[in-house]
């Protein structure tokens, strides 16, 4: 389980390293790919393996399901997680989250999302600000 909000840097050589508490259970390679609102989603391979199922069985006849499969699998790179806990970060993933030196690391559960700094504090109140209106919209949902 990932929880928690960690700022990092990506050094010179593109590496980024990952909170010694999410390590154990990265193992020793995972799964980075695009993700959504403009930041990268990074997967364990046991959860990476779930949810490249569920995308394979999204229906070819919809456009929307082969564009997020395209989205998710396509843009996907196994990565190996050094013995410091750092990754490599691809230049088209870093580019398409337009990190720069500063990010953000959040646990979410069964995923880890990384996010430029300024982007994240931009989201983070922006959603902090209508935390009221959002959790409304969750009833429906059963939350």
């Amino acid at each position: 389980m990932f929880i928690g909000e960690y700022t990092y840097s990506i050094d010179a050589k593109k590496r980024l390293a990952l909170p010694p508490k999410f390590r154990k259970s990265l193992g020793e390679q995972a799964v980075i790919t695009r993700g959504l609102d403009q930041c990268l989603f990074l997967y364990s391979m046991k959860e990476w393996e779930k949810l490249a199922q569920k995308l394979s069985e999204l229906p070819l006849s919809q456009a929307d399901a082969r564009g997020f499969g395209r989205l998710m699998l396509a843009g996907a790179m196994d990565v190996n997680i050094d013995n410091l806990g750092r990754i490599l970060m691809p230049d088209y993933l870093k580019n398409y989250a337009t990190l720069k030196k500063k990010v953000i690391v959040a646990g979410l559960y069964n995923r880890i999302e990384i996010w430029d700094e300024a982007k994240w504090n931009t989201y983070k109140e922006k959603t902090e600000k209508d935390v009221g209106d959002i959790a409304e919209r969750l009833k429906e949902l059963g939350i």
